[in-house]
């Protein structure tokens, strides 16, 4: 009996560590923490946002996802344009999002991705534009999140 073909999984794993507890109650444990995603080596060093006791120089796990979703976005248009043949010169992104507190249960709001493409002279900006739409859809990110996730595109030929 022959087997159903095999459905290609990508898994990703990461590990996580906080140092327990500074002995001084739930008011002043320390947010800070670190994680690693084998087999990339570095240590990220993590907190809570700032508004809620973390450490304003560490990451927290909201830019991480807005982080996640801008390269992911970013990762799959350079795809995109490659397939394309399309030489991209440049690529920026000034991602935001923001905590919902309205909501219930309180989340991420939309996320925001404000592109920035320059692309080789002689390249045309409307395939540039739908390269970040078929980009948009691609991602993965984007696909597996709660909130939505808008993309606005500033092209720059030359």
């Amino acid at each position: 009996m022959s087997q159903p073909p095999s459905t290609p999984s990508h898994p990703y794993a990461t590990r996580l560590h906080w140092a327990g507890s500074t002995g001084g109650g739930i008011r002043s444990y320390s947010r800070d923490h670190v994680a690693t995603a084998a087999p990339a080596t570095p240590v990220v060093e993590l907190s809570a946002d700032s508004a809620f006791r973390g450490d304003p120089d560490r990451l927290n796990p909201e830019q991480l996802v807005v982080m996640a979703a801008s390269s992911c976005q970013m990762l799959s248009f350079l795809g995109a344009a490659a397939r394309a043949g399309v030489d991209v010169l440049a690529y920026d992104d000034d991602a935001s999002s923001h905590l919902d507190l309205t909501a219930a249960p309180q989340r991420l709001g939309t996320i925001r991705l404000a592109v920035t493409v320059r692309v080789a002279a002689g390249t045309d900006e409307a395939l540039v534009r739908d390269l970040a739409e078929q980009a948009h859809h691609a991602c993965y990110v984007a696909a597996s999140l709660a909130v939505p996730v808008e993309v606005s595109l500033a092209v720059t030929v030359g």
